[in-house]
């Protein structure tokens, strides 16, 4: 016995409660991965090769291994907080050195509207264009839109409802053939909201009279102007209805019937702009034995909005939401995984750099091939046992103490060698 055996087992002992501490240490951490101490033993090279019965002459620290197992997901009230539920790493850059790689989703957003880390690192991701799409290729730092939405013009609407086949015919037997303050020349009305080249509310309004068995004409008004009028100004509908004898699909109009809405005045007063060539598509349109109901009435148009607030999908898609009810992609996270993780260089900060023997990064958005889903709102906790650390911290104590214990007795031993004069 020599007191290299014992020393070499005091210096692995120490470094395994090292590694052992920082784990205890980060198991609080988000995105913090634990390690482990790996050990190799050691033997004296002989010029002619080591015989079977040579004695070790200690042991060294071969590495200390992250493990890169899935930590637990735990949600948060911020809808920055991002969580990878599966493999790959969030890509972040100061700009200025080779990118980093973190599993700790706890962004914010900076003074110039980039998403940024603790360490005001910038998430990396696809951009976007005006339009909302995605454009993929070479990553950049993600960016928070603060321009407002723009308005767009009502071009479709889809009209969808059930004309009562029961109700009885109130087209009047001479002209006006309606009168819009007399309800028992119409049967039903209904209103849609619809919008210009501004984004200025018109208030379309639908009435519908039955003419005939089968037959109902469609009368409509923007802001109370009847779209169509006669000679002597009197509403003219602005298509008609004709319905099969089973009241199902209508026969006519075939196709999207084109509205022009004239200039007229709003509620608020405004003036509003004239909107040509709006597709009305009816064919949703039945006549059954019940009351009459409109199932969907919708548009395409919108008013002007403000960003109010942005949210993250799986595949990682960022979206902003406008307060007109509009939203659109503004960008879209890329991960990267690699081959070999556990060649990944620990750097601080929750980040890793890469090296030779991670091989290059394999990117990608989430939720394609290997590659984990994104959840928003959401931290991935530290995939640190604490109890297994105590346990091992434990063991790794006893270790040191039985390695002190052999340095005490090789003592000893040359105590006892040097009495023998």
């Amino acid at each position: 016995m020599s007191f290299q055996q014992g020393l070499s087992g005091l210096n692995a002992s120490s470094k395994n409660l090292e590694v052992i501490g920082n784990n205890i240490a980060n198991s609080n951490t988000f995105g913090a991965k634990s390690a482990r101490a790996e050990f190799a033993d050691v033997y004296a090279s002989a010029m002619n090769g080591t015989g079977a019965s040579s004695i070790g002459i200690g042991v060294s620290l071969q590495s200390v291994a992250q493990q890169f197992t899935q930590g637990n997901i735990v949600t948060s009230e911020n809808p920055m907080d991002l969580a990878i539920n599966g493999a790959g790493f969030f890509q972040v850059s100061d700009g200025k050195n080779p990118i980093m790689y973190t599993r700790n989703g706890q962004f914010k957003i900076d003074r110039d509207g980039f998403i940024v880390n603790g360490q005001n690192d910038r998430l990396m991701g696809y951009a976007a264009d005006a339009s909302g799409t995605i454009l993929p290729g070479q990553a950049t730092s993600l960016q928070v839109p603060t321009a407002g939405i723009t308005p767009s013009a009502t071009t479709k609407i889809k009209l969808e409802m059930n004309l009562d086949s029961r109700a009885a015919t109130t087209l009047p037997a001479a002209s006006p053939l309606i009168d819009l303050s007399d309800p028992t020349t119409y049967n039903n009305a209904t209103s849609l909201t619809v919008y210009d080249a501004k984004g200025q509310d018109v208030a379309l309004t639908y009435y519908f009279q039955k003419a005939a068995t089968d037959t109902w004409n469609v009368y409509v008004t923007a802001n109370g102007t009847p779209l169509a009028v006669d000679g002597s100004g009197n509403p003219v509908a602005s298509t008609q209805i004709v319905f099969p004898s089973n009241g199902g699909t209508p026969t006519a109009p075939v196709g999207t019937v084109a509205l022009n809405i004239p200039a007229s005045t709003n509620a608020a007063g405004a003036a509003t702009l004239a909107i040509s060539g709006v597709a009305l598509n009816v064919a949703g349109a039945t006549q059954y034995g019940a009351q009459f109901g409109v199932t969907d009435l919708s548009q395409n148009g919108y008013a002007p909005g403000q960003l109010i607030g942005i949210q993250f999908e799986p595949n990682g898609v960022m979206t902003a939401r406008y307060s007109n009810s509009q939203s659109k992609p503004a960008g879209q996270v890329e991960v990267a995984t690699f081959r070999n993780p556990q060649g990944l260089q620990p750097m601080g900060g929750n980040a890793w750099a890469r090296t030779f023997a991670t091989g290059d990064p394999v990117v990608g958005v989430p939720g394609d091939g290997n590659l984990g889903v994104l959840q928003s709102g959401a931290l991935e906790e530290s995939n640190v046992d604490l109890t297994a650390e105590l346990v091992n911290m434990i063991t790794a104590q006893r270790v040191y103490q039985a390695n002190a214990q052999t340095i005490k007795t090789q003592d000893q031993v040359m105590q006892t060698l040097v009495n023998l004069r």
